[in-house]
């Protein structure tokens, strides 16, 4: 059975951080390029990053380009997200998934407020 886990999520005041993580299994995560989306409140699905299998490619949205950093361990099945210098209007439900729209995880909730 495939899975995709998130976890990390929590409630931060602006200016936080925290570090998502994504655990995979059922499927040769290390093959796959990999990223994260996010949902916020009434709005639809945004891509945020994506990363390539090896782990030497990545990018981002402009709205989160040199505050989120993606990163993965495929020794570990694992994709994560450091979300730094935290904004409002990052609150979202973030999910992990496969570049290929095969695989997404249940999400885990990040909100921003003071």
């Amino acid at each position: 059975e495939v899975q995709l886990v998130e976890s990390g999520g929590g409630l931060v005041q602006p200016g936080g951080s925290l570090r998502l993580s994504c655990i995979a299994s059922g499927f040769t995560f290390s093959n796959y390029i990999m990223q994260w989306v996010r949902q916020a409140p009434g709005k639809g699905l945004e891509w945020v990053s994506t990363i390539n299998s090896g782990g030497s490619y990545t990018n981002y949205a402009d709205s989160v380009k040199g505050r989120f950093t993606i990163s993965r361990d495929n020794n570990k099945n694992t994709l994560y997200l450091q979300l730094n210098s935290l904004k409002t209007e990052d609150t979202a439900m973030y999910y992990c998934q496969s570049a290929d729209y095969k695989y997404r995880g249940q999400g885990t909730q990040v909100t921003v407020s003071s």
